[in-house]
């Protein structure tokens, strides 16, 4: 049976690059395909020596009339049994905004009100898909070489089991679009006010001993073990892909990046091979 992806997302996410990524991985890409002519898809893809084996539908344009019949195809789809994800591109609105003015081209819904607001509408639009979403994923800190790399960490992947991911970032920058859960290290000392750390990162050796020497530090990795060996094989339970889990200090360089390495260990421990990307650390 064939497997189906749904690379969905809001105008200037991302989607022609990731949809070029996956053409480069042979798979076969349809753009906005109505929605009632994705049972007939179905059926091409299953008959006897189709060369179809991996289907991406791309959708998401502004204006696109059958956005509103798509969740119902999604879910039929699903019940015959065959693989399907839905991969949702965002990215905040200053940065479409920004993407769109550099580009200079019109936003394919056509508004009075300019580009924000017809950023805000397709947002709305696509709300409850990016809800159904199995994976969200933030494109406004990527550029088209992380964004491809992110897309072929999906696809390559053996597809079994709950994959997860770990971000640090800078509660200064904003959230992150495309975690699940989120925790909050702030109430740790923060290395930045030592003047020999200040320009060290998470990743350096004595960062990360000035932070785990925090008895608290313990504790919260203590507690986050147990939550997440409840939550994981849950998810997993319930049927869900993929899992991201946000730790946020004020600026993302020191305390999160820590915190978040020894996440990853932890979920390594408890089975599972969780991929850790440190969103601010540059900054």
């Amino acid at each position: 049976m064939a497997e189906y992806l749904f690379l969905i997302g809001l105008s200037g996410a991302g989607r022609s690059t990731a949809a070029a990524t996956l053409e480069d991985r042979d798979w076969f890409v349809i753009d906005n395909l109505p929605p009632t002519l994705l049972g007939k898809v179905a059926e091409l893809a299953n008959q006897p020596g189709s060369e179809y084996e991996r289907i991406c539908l791309v959708a998401g344009r502004g204006g696109y009339e059958g956005i509103a019949e798509l969740p119902k195809a999604i879910a039929s789809l699903r019940a015959s049994g065959a693989r399907v994800r839905i991969v949702f591109l965002d990215a905040p609105d200053e940065v479409l905004v920004r993407r769109y003015e550099g580009t200079r081209r019109r936003h394919p819904i056509d508004t009075e009100s300019g580009v924000l607001d017809a950023i805000r509408q397709e947002r709305a639009q696509l709300a409850g898909l990016k809800a159904d979403a199995d994976i969200v994923i933030d494109t406004g800190e990527l550029n088209v070489h992380e964004l491809r790399d992110k897309i072929l960490a999906i696809v390559d992947r053996g597809g079994e089991g709950l994959e997860t991911s770990v971000v640090s970032f800078g509660f200064k920058y904003g959230l992150p679009l495309d975690v699940d859960l989120v925790f909050d290290c702030r109430f740790l000392p923060n290395p930045h006010w030592v003047p020999e750390l200040r320009s060290l990162s998470g990743l350096d050796a004595p960062v990360r001993d000035y932070v785990m020497a925090v008895p608290e530090t313990a504790e919260l990795l203590e507690k986050l073990d147990g939550l997440l060996g409840l939550l994981l094989p849950a998810f997993a339970r319930e049927g869900k892909a993929y899992l991201s889990i946000g730790i946020g200090c004020t600026g993302g360089h020191h305390r999160s990046v820590v915190l978040a390495e020894e996440i990853a260990k932890m979920l390594k421990r408890q089975g599972f091979e969780p991929s850790v990307h440190h969103r601010d650390i540059a900054r």
